[in-house]
């Protein structure tokens, strides 16, 4: 599997009070099978259940604060 990863510092706060990373679908691909995953203090990557919604050609990955962490997805050819 491909990944991008995130630092918390790419997160935007929004009006709702939860954060959000945003990709482009292009570099992710549609997003049905992404998988969130959020580095912890031991530096290990662990699976998180996040919200993810899309609007246009964009994909928007929230949590309630920001974190450094990838984004897990199948790579098209």
């Amino acid at each position: 599997m491909a990944h991008k990863n995130f630092r918390k510092e790419d997160f935007v706060k929004e009006s709702s009070g939860q954060y959000q990373v945003e990709f482009r679908k292009g570099n992710i691909g549609e997003g049905s099978d992404l998988i969130v995953e959020r580095k912890n203090e031991k530096e290990e990557y662990e699976i998180l259940q996040a919200e993810i919604k899309r609007h246009d050609d964009r994909i928007f990955v929230c949590w309630s604060e920001p974190f450094d962490g990838r984004v897990l997805f199948d790579e098209f050819h």
